[in-house]
């Protein structure tokens, strides 16, 4: 069923007719967000849309009874963004809007007439996270164009949304990015607010450390092994002669040592992770309870 029936109107028109959003999101491990989503979904877009999710590890089916379509899909995070996607083109009509939005992403200020424009003008519009060392691409936090660019490109949200980008340049599309408008930061990653209309939470689903981070608190990153041998294959080596550990070269000794620091690596961040987690705890009580909570992250007042 439907997850929401606004009424018809003309702000979310292209091309002289009322059209479906088709909004596609992923919830992990837990329904928490489910409310949140739906219910700012509801105040924020005023056309008919519908809910493509992927539950994975949610079991009640009072939850699943409230999406479009809802299934606990297997593969990776954008595996699953794909595999929605298109499901979606082959059920819309090419003008109809495509909505990607994470599970701990959703609207905070009305959508329209701002997304069917831009849309119209850019062909796609998304969330560029600048803020964090190295994105250059389109986020899947928040994405809108149509069912019928997304068919025409392929749409691939593979490698965290960097094959997107090269689809988008490689068919000269000058897409909108939405870029962070927060006035004030509890983070500088997460808490964000996007073109003043969209809120991402940040990391809802998995321990609370970033790129940002791991750059402010190095021993949280930890070197990828370059050595040629596994550290299980040396391991053995050494079990069966222990002399051979004179004989290792300095790569290996490296390897070595990474593995047994990996331990300590890992409590690092979750140390970090869990001394993160009141702060977002506290921002989910407040917009679960408040529609006006953004205004503590994005403060402006829009003209329209």
């Amino acid at each position: 069923m439907l997850t929401s029936h606004a009424a018809l109107g003309g702000d979310g028109q292209i091309d002289g007719r009322a059209n479906v959003i088709n909004v596609i999101t992923v919830h992990w491990q837990t329904q928490k967000w489910v409310d949140v989503q739906l219910g700012y979904l509801e105040g924020n877009v005023d056309q008919p849309f519908r809910v493509f999710a992927s539950l994975n590890g949610i079991d009640d089916p009072e939850v699943w009874r409230r999406f479009h379509f809802a299934e606990d899909l297997p593969g990776t995070h954008y595996e699953k963004l794909n595999a929605l996607g298109r499901m979606v083109v082959d059920q819309a009509d090419p003008a109809d809007l495509v909505v990607f939005l994470d599970g701990d992403a959703f609207p905070v200020r009305p959508l329209f007439p701002w997304v069917a424009t831009q849309v119209a003008e850019h062909r796609l519009v998304a969330v560029r996270r600048d803020e964090n060392p190295g994105d250059h691409e389109p986020h899947a936090s928040f994405c809108a164009t149509t069912a019928g660019f997304w068919d025409e490109i392929g749409g691939d949200w593979s490698n965290y949304g960097r094959v997107l980008l090269r689809q988008l340049t490689d068919a000269e599309v000058d897409w909108l990015p939405m870029l962070r408008t927060n006035t004030h930061d509890l983070h500088p990653l997460w808490f964000g607010v996007y073109a003043h209309r969209v809120y991402h939470h940040g990391a809802g689903f998995r321990d609370r450390v970033s790129k940002v981070d791991e750059q402010a608190q190095p021993g949280l990153v930890k070197a990828r092994p370059r050595a040629a041998r596994s550290v299980g294959s040396l391991a053995r080596e050494l079990a069966q002669d222990p002399t051979r550990l004179r004989h290792l070269r300095p790569h290996h000794v490296a390897t070595l040592g990474r593995a047994l620091s990996k331990p300590l690596h890992t409590a690092r961040r979750r140390h970090y992770a869990n001394q993160a987690q009141p702060l977002s705890d506290q921002v989910f009580a407040h917009l679960a309870s408040d529609p006006e909570f953004y205004r503590e992250f994005d403060d402006t007042e829009l003209s329209s």
